[in-house]
């Protein structure tokens, strides 16, 4: 298994966006990770959607003219979990999270990128957690299947907070949902307590995979406080033909401690990490 590693843009956002891509390039990942949030992210879907075509020419220029690559475009077009979730309640909200995902594939087609990541969406109060998983599955494969007829492949990312925070819940909406793949981060698992084991079924899903310190009630840690078997992970994935990006995730934001990792080291030692290791046996 050749192993592709990213960075996400999304890791420096104290820094100017070139400059972010520059310390991308000068780590000498291979791919980068774009974030279009509408919170915390240098690229604002509200600005970089009302013209595609032109944001797209003027991303590519900074991506491509660094010898970078697009791993993965990643749309929340909300400032939270609820607002223009995939699987909003309300018909009107979801036509328009619907027109925002249009509009940023058409950006990742004009990109030239061949990756869209986006949440799934959440339980919603007042209404039981199937119906409220049916209407996610619905949504999504719609998405799923306009990705497919642009050539790109569409992922969501199970995390704390959404509708499937659990391996479970997790597979029970890839049941559900044909052609959908994940975004994996085994963090969000981790965190819950969940050992590597009954993570790992999620693995032959995958299409996309944020590597990152995780650990019992943290969501990010530093390498050497790291609880998560990466060995483990990537004989799994070299045992289901894992072809996607691995990317090297730490992030930034007040949430979770997600504020406290020196994130230029860690970043670097995760790389260095990953490409050393040799896979362990899975048992």
């Amino acid at each position: 298994m050749k192993l592709k590693l990213s960075c996400s843009d999304f890791t420096f956002p104290l820094l100017s966006h070139d400059h972010a891509l520059d310390l991308i390039s000068m780590l000498g990942f291979e791919g980068v990770d774009i974030g279009l949030f509408a919170a915390n992210a240098h690229l604002q879907p509200a600005r970089v959607l009302k013209n595609p075509r032109a944001s797209a020419k003027e991303l590519s220029a900074k991506v491509y003219g660094r010898g970078l690559k697009f791993a993965d475009i990643f749309l929340t077009p909300g400032p939270d979990f609820q607002t223009l979730a995939a699987n909003h309640p309300n018909a009107g909200v979801r036509r328009k999270s619907r027109d925002i995902f249009l509009r940023a594939l058409e950006f990742v087609v004009r990109c030239k990128a061949k990756h869209l990541g986006a949440l799934p969406g959440v339980h919603w109060p007042g209404e039981s957690y199937g119906d409220s998983l049916q209407r996610c599955s619905a949504e999504l494969a719609w998405r799923g299947a306009e990705s497919r007829r642009a050539g790109v492949e569409f992922s969501v990312e199970p995390h704390l907070g959404s509708i499937i925070s659990t391996p479970k819940k997790t597979l029970r909406l890839i049941q559900m949902t044909p052609g959908l793949t994940l975004t994996l981060d085994y963090g969000h698992f981790t965190f819950q307590g969940f050992a590597d084991r009954e993570i790992e079924p999620l693995v032959a899903h995958a299409s996309h995979f944020h590597a990152r310190g995780g650990a019992r009630s943290r969501l990010q840690t530093s390498v050497k406080n790291n609880r998560i078997d990466f060995k483990r992970v990537l004989h799994a994935m070299k045992r289901t033909g894992y072809r996607g990006y691995v990317c090297v995730e730490y992030v930034w934001i007040d949430w979770n401690h997600c504020n406290e990792a020196d994130n230029i080291s860690e970043t670097i030692l995760m790389r260095d990490f990953l490409r050393k290791v040799k896979p362990t046996k899975n048992t």
